[in-house]
């Protein structure tokens, strides 16, 4: 058994997590160069050459909570895997009215009332059928009489989500390139 290729591969994610740990330690506020732009894809090639996809974040809500998630998938697993049983939960995003609903609620409005007062939010009928849509997939949940929230392992998926459909952030983030 030759162990030589998964030696190297270790190696060199190493390598790669020293050199991240000693840029942090400088504390240069100089912009990342071209190689470590992709420190993440780097480290994960590194560790599974047979293909892999990594999730991950971490958010601070508006309302102060924060988030931290990360999750990794080998290709093949996914690639082999029913992408029907996914169909729900990417079902209940398909709807602006609940995605407005989901970003009510992240940023505090968590009672029936606070969300039939949204102007964007519609009728009373119309916003109980989204929000048991919502629960049903698991993007929401009943958390005490007429109060709802995002599970914390949903808030860091449904941002990647939302960012994986294209370019929602119309400028760079004020602290970003061209500041």
């Amino acid at each position: 058994m030759n162990d030589a290729p998964d030696l190297e591969a270790r190696l060199r994610a190493l390598e790669e997590r020293v050199r991240a740990l000693e840029a942090g330690r400088e504390g240069s506020a100089a912009p990342p160069t071209a190689a470590q732009d992709f420190w993440a894809l780097d480290t994960l090639t590194g560790r599974y050459p047979q293909g892999a996809v990594l999730f991950s974040g971490h958010v601070e809500l508006p309302t102060g909570e924060r988030y931290g998630w990360q999750e990794t998938a080998l290709a093949p697993d996914l690639l082999a895997a029913d992408w029907g049983e996914a169909a729900p939960a990417l079902a209940a995003l398909g709807h602006p009215l609940r995605l407005a609903l989901l970003r009510a609620v992240l940023h505090g409005q968590r009672t029936t009332a606070d969300l039939q007062a949204q102007p964007d939010l519609a009728g009373a009928g119309k916003l109980y059928h989204h929000l048991r849509e919502l629960q049903a997939a698991g993007w929401l949940t009943p958390q005490g009489r007429g109060r709802y929230g995002v599970p914390g392992a949903r808030v860091v998926p449904l941002l990647a989500i939302l960012r994986a459909t294209g370019p929602l952030l119309a400028a760079p983030p004020p602290d970003g390139p061209g500041a």
